[in-house]
């Protein structure tokens, strides 16, 4: 859905200014790419904090467990 409206919004801009719309063609995957490796680096993260409180919890766990 995100994408039919991502599109639908570009035909209107190119409508209204198509400069604008060419420009944007080229210049967000650039950006895309550009930002692509602190995605993934705040992906990393997240994996890392997430098994870390898996860790120091996992006693808790298993003495609620039992």
């Amino acid at each position: 859905m995100k994408t039919i409206l991502a599109i639908l919004l570009w035909c209107i801009l190119f409508v209204l200014c198509w400069p604008l719309a060419l420009v944007m063609i080229f210049v967000l995957p650039i950006v895309w790419l550009i930002l692509l490796p602190f995605r993934i680096l705040g992906f990393s993260l997240e994996i890392v904090f997430k098994l870390i409180g898996a860790i120091l919890l996992f006693p808790f766990k298993m003495i609620k467990a039992v």
